[in-house]
């Protein structure tokens, strides 16, 4: 009497004749390449070896009448073939193994052979190669010349191989992509040093154009200066001449002496102050009897328009001793920096 009831044997109708197909339909690959065959060896070996082991230690060293029972239990709770260890392939394969003429366990193996089958596919298909070898390995001991076997198992082969090939790509992939970075990495470090350079030869040249430009401005301003002192001795000594030529009028009576009672000496503009510019203002100025200044304008500034307005601004406060009548005079007001 089989331990797989009448019931279960109608279930397993569909997928034996299904896995009866797929084994008719592929055969082992003879056209395979040698080098596929010669790679596929050392995978065929550990299947081999795995299929003398197809079940645990632990459940070869049970008795005939647990190994019944944990079969029983196993097909109820639908642990046909996994997990390792606790199922019902390899509880019927170590019965066989210890009752090798017992019909029912044989009728039972073959009838879960082709769900085994099935998951030895799927574990393929998710890559999950050491459980395809288990489950292969299943298979084989149940049935060594099963015509799915050699496809299985070139199957994991080829599996492990194209695994292999795609991590190493990832890695070789995942290097060139490091080595990219790591030029994108240099390359845009050298740009920025690039840029630094040029911004730096930016500011130094604008620099240089800066200090050109303000002596430029420097060399003509003291070439103006130059050319109003010129026009001025030039004016000078023609009315010195035209003074000398003139007849000299009847002398005239002595002036007031002039005594100074305050004379405050004139601000210093700030922006002649900031620049350092020098100069003086000869003024003309006009004394009243009370010793105040009456009038004052500039008879000549050097450099022009700089210290005029404070040259009147100052003898305009100065004070003198009161006198008989008003007194003219000239007086230069010197304009230097560092006084």
């Amino acid at each position: 009497m089989s331990y797989v009831t009448k019931q279960g044997r109608l279930r397993l109708l569909a997928p034996v004749v299904l896995l009866a197909s797929l084994a008719a339909c592929s055969g082992p690959d003879e056209t395979a390449p040698a080098a596929a065959n010669t790679a596929a060896a050392p995978a065929a070996a550990a299947q081999a070896a795995a299929a003398d082991k197809a079940a645990s230690e632990k459940v070869q060293g049970m008795d005939t009448g647990t190994l019944r029972d944990a079969a029983s239990a196993a097909l109820r709770e639908n642990r046909m073939y996994a997990p390792a260890g606790d199922n019902a392939m390899e509880y019927y394969l170590a019965l066989r193994d210890k009752l090798p003429d017992d019909a029912s366990i044989k009728s039972a193996l073959t009838d879960l052979q082709p769900y085994t089958l099935i998951a030895a596919e799927q574990a393929l298909a998710r890559e999950d190669f050491t459980e395809a070898q288990r489950l292969i390995a299943l298979v084989e001991k149940v049935d060594p010349s099963a015509p799915a076997l050699p496809r299985l198992k070139q199957g994991v082969t080829s599996g492990i191989q194209v695994a292999e090939r795609r991590t190493t790509d990832e890695a070789d992939k995942a290097k060139r992509d490091a080595e990219n970075r790591a030029k994108q990495q240099v390359e845009q470090q050298r740009l920025a040093q690039q840029q630094a350079a040029e911004a730096s030869a930016a500011q130094q040249l604008a620099a240089r154009q800066e200090a050109a430009r303000k002596e430029s401005e420097r060399l003509e301003a003291e070439r103006q200066a130059a050319a109003r002192r010129e026009a001025e001795q030039r004016s000078a000594a023609q009315a010195a001449a035209a003074a000398a030529a003139a007849p000299k009028p009847a002398a005239a009576p002595a002036a007031p002496t002039l005594r100074a009672v305050s004379t405050p000496a004139p601000r210093y503009p700030a922006d002649a102050l900031r620049s350092g510019t020098s100069g003086e203002v000869l003024v003309e100025l006009t004394i009243g009897t009370d010793g105040s200044v009456t009038d004052a304008r500039i008879l000549r500034a050097t450099p022009a328009r700089v210290f005029d307005r404070e040259a009147l601004a100052a003898v305009r406060r100065w004070k003198f001793e009161p006198m008989g009548s008003p007194v003219t005079t000239r007086r230069t007001l010197a304009f230097a920096p560092n006084k």
